[in-house]
Order: C-alpha cells, then sequence, then structure tokens
C-alpha cells in the first residue's frame, strides 16, 4: 500500500501546486510557486520537493512543459485533509435562496431550479436526480375513465410530486363505480407509503363488498398492486442537468474532441444515474477522475451530496473537470442540499 504521508514541506508545496493550477489551468513552475505563495523556502528546494511529490504520484509535468500538474492522487489527499473549510458569501446565499424558495412544491421543479444555480455559483455542470419514490407517502388518489377499457390513476404524493398510471379493464365501467372504488382507495390508502400500501393492499381492501361492477376494477387493485404502486420502476430516474456552456468554457473542454465527449456524456443520462445512484452515504461525497467505475467519467470529479425533503431522500450535485475550486464547491453543494430539505416545511 502507498504511503500518503507527507512532511510539512511536501504539504505545503503540493497545495500550492494545485492553487495554482487551479487558478490558472498551466502547470505550475517552481519560480512561480516561490513568487506567488511565499513558502519561505527557495525555488531550488520548491523544484526538488516537487520532483520528490511526482516520484511518489501526486504530480507530473507534460512534455511540452516543465512545470507540474496535480494527478487524482493530488486531489483525493487535498480534499480528505489538505483543504480548509469555506463559508458561503453573502451573495452566493442570497442567490441560492431567491432560487430555491420560489413558490413551487414540485420537487421536479425545485430540483430543476437547484441544478441551473448550482452551475451559476459553481461554473460547473449541476445536477439533481429525483428522489426513490420507495417512501412517498400518498396524499390523494384519482381514477378517471379514459376509454371504454382504460382508466388513469393519479397518484398525488405528499412530497409535491404527481404520478399517472393506466389501468387496462375488461368492460366499460360506469362513473359511479369508477368514482366508489377511488373513494374506499382514499379512505384506506392514503397517508401510507407506496411501500406500505404494496405489502399491506390486499389485507386493507378485503374486507370491503364492492358492486358488481366495481368488483372488477378492486379486484386489480388487490392482485396487481405491486406492478400498480411500482412508480419506481415505471419510468427511468429523472436526471435534471443545468447548462453545459459553463463546462464548455472551461479550458479542459476547448478542444473539439473534449466538447464532443462532453456533449455525449450530457445526453447519456443513464451513465450520471449510475454514478449518482451509487451514492447512498449521507452528506458531501467527492469522486474524483480514476476513481469512477465508469471510464466516461474518467477526467471529471462529482461532488455530491444527499438531500431529504418530506422524508424522501436523492442527490445532487456538480460535475467538472478534476481542475475545480474544491473548498468553495463543496461548500456550495453542502449548503444547496440542507436548503432543499428546510424548503416549504
Amino acid at each position: 500500500m502507498q504511503d500518503h504521508s507527507l512532511t510539512e514541506r511536501e504539504r505545503q508545496v503540493l497545495e500550492a501546486v494545485i492553487r495554482s493550477y487551479v487558478k490558472t489551468a498551466e502547470p505550475a513552475g517552481s519560480r512561480s510557486i516561490a513568487k506567488n505563495y511565499r513558502l519561505g523556502i527557495s525555488a531550488a528546494t520548491i523544484r526538488n520537493t516537487m520532483s520528490d511529490l511526482e516520484d511518489r504520484g501526486y504530480l507530473y509535468h507534460p512534455h511540452t512543459s516543465a512545470g507540474r500538474i496535480p494527478t487524482d492522487l493530488a486531489y483525493r489527499v487535498y480534499v480528505d485533509r489538505l483543504m480548509e473549510p469555506s463559508l458561503l458569501t453573502q451573495t452566493q446565499q442570497e442567490t441560492l435562496d431567491r432560487e430555491l424558495r420560489k413558490k413551487v412544491t414540485a420537487i421536479e421543479t425545485i430540483l430543476y431550479n437547484a441544478a441551473k444555480v448550482l452551475g451559476v455559483l459553481t461554473q460547473e455542470l449541476g445536477f439533481a436526480i429525483t428522489p426513490s419514490f420507495e417512501d412517498a407517502v400518498v396524499e390523494q388518489l384519482q381514477l378517471l375513465s379514459v376509454s371504454s377499457d382504460r382508466i388513469l390513476m393519479v397518484l398525488v404524493l405528499r412530497n409535491g410530486a404527481a404520478r399517472t398510471i393506466f389501468i387496462e379493464v375488461a368492460t366499460n365501467l360506469p362513473s359511479e363505480a369508477i368514482d366508489k372504488i377511488a373513494s374506499v382507495l382514499n379512505e384506506r390508502l392514503t397517508g401510507l407509503s407506496l411501500r406500505e400500501i404494496r405489502a399491506t393492499v390486499r389485507e386493507r381492501l378485503r374486507d370491503y363488498e364492492a358492486t358488481e361492477e366495481g368488483s372488477e376494477l378492486l379486484n386489480i387493485f388487490v392482485e396487481e398492486a405491486d406492478q400498480i404502486f411500482d412508480i419506481t420502476g415505471q419510468a427511468e430516474p429523472n436526471v435534471m442537468l443545468g447548462s453545459a456552456q459553463m463546462l464548455a468554457e472551461q479550458p479542459e473542454f476547448h478542444s473539439q474532441e473534449k466538447m464532443r465527449d462532453l456533449l455525449e456524456l450530457t445526453e447519456r443520462r443513464d451513465v450520471l444515474t449510475r454514478a449518482l445512484r451509487a451514492r447512498h452515504k449521507s452528506g458531501v461525497t467527492v469522486t474524483i477522475g480514476g476513481e469512477h467505475l465508469d471510464p466516461k467519467l474518467s477526467s471529471l470529479t462529482l461532488v455530491t451530496s444527499t438531500y431529504e425533503r418530506n422524508g424522501l431522500s436523492g442527490v445532487l450535485g456538480v460535475m467538472g473537470p478534476t481542475r475545480m475550486p474544491y473548498e468553495k464547491i463543496v461548500a456550495i453543494v453542502e449548503h444547496t442540499s440542507r436548503l432543499i430539505g428546510e424548503l416549504h416545511r
């Protein structure tokens, strides 16, 4: 196992190289580090220390430059051990409050606003993924006849989201029978989570004696509850993205090839969904470059945080090149996730 311990001098030089590269996007040389960071040591000593850090896998230098660039390992050590916690500016806090405290309750709209404002504040690509609805509580249930053999069920969830499901029936049911079954379902199922409904619907409905017209519909809810109330499996997870223009302006994406890869990635929601769904830990997670399981993300960093709202949880954050101001972005992402949990309580 590689020894990641650093001497005080190595720590100072590594931190200076990272800060220089994040700021300029140019390889850092020993003279510029000595001039701009006042470490109290000579450029020659800095050059020797940088060489040692390169031998240990923390730095590398392009063939066309004498300066060094941080590796994924360097950023990992920086995030875990070197960077100082950052506080949001008053302007950043006011921007987040203004954009997220708009008069909306639908979770999708809130998350879309969060993705946009995260991109603006960090100059990276903001994103958010809708929560798992397994523990979503049903607030109201509506049944609407749309044809002779189809009924539309509208589930209104306590978190402000709504989902629609089509139910196939064998015969054309009178509106009175449909309304009666809807009333029974609301009486016995609202206030329960989707998980609870699937587990107990048979017991909750078995003692109700429906009319002959309504018995068919009632039996459908009893026998097919696992499919009807599994709204997580009925649609692809929804990933909200901010503007990719923020990333397009970064030096890492100036080449046509890199820009094409970026645009392809924003179209491949499945890649982002898999990467985000894997984050179950609460709080902020920083995944850097080669730490991603998918090679399509190997040049990028994802800074994510779980959010909780009305008993549901999901993930939001930003994506950008591994060269990013980590302390600033971690603070913004963490604050945003906390703010979403506090909205409209």
